[in-house]
């Protein structure tokens, strides 16, 4: 747990290479009980995850949370479509954002508020192959960089 209160369940890496993130934001979710023990215990999956907007709301598509083991009867479908919890203002800007502009909602990481379960989701625009190439040359350059100043001021004995 961070020292802020927030236990991050899971990170989609794969959103900050496939985009660029314009704006930030954090929405509640929700969920059923098994869903709830499903998070808890690290088992989800953004694979090709996305938020569309449905007769003015916010639905989280695609997000994986596998059934809990010990759920049984009460397991839920673990591809089902998620409502996200916004405010009526923001989800409005948001779907303007979405359609005037041709953004998408990518959900970002999946963390723990006080034991209440949120999704902090990115405005993102897509990379062309290019920029996905130059954010690589960049991660290395600053790999290189910090490997060698590490290397400068080791203490020699």
């Amino acid at each position: 747990m961070s020292s802020s209160g927030q236990k991050t369940v899971a990170v989609n890496k794969k959103a900050l290479y496939e985009y660029d993130i314009i704006e930030r934001l954090e929405a509640g979710l929700v969920l059923q009980g098994t869903e709830v023990k499903s998070l808890r215990a690290g088992r989800v999956s953004f694979r090709d995850s996305y938020a569309r907007a449905q007769d003015g709301e916010l639905w989280i598509i695609n997000l994986h949370v596998s059934p809990y083991e010990h759920g049984n009867i009460w397991n839920h479908d673990p591809l089902r479509p998620r409502k996200l919890l916004l405010h009526k203002r923001e989800i409005n800007r948001l779907i303007g954002k979405i359609e005037e502009r041709g953004l998408t909602l990518v959900p970002l990481r999946l963390y723990f508020v006080k034991g209440i379960a949120k999704l902090e989701m990115g405005l993102a625009r897509g990379k062309k192959i290019h920029d996905k190439r130059a954010h690589i040359a960049k991660r290395d350059a600053d790999r290189d960089a910090q490997r060698e100043l590490k290397d400068r001021f080791r203490i020699k004995i």
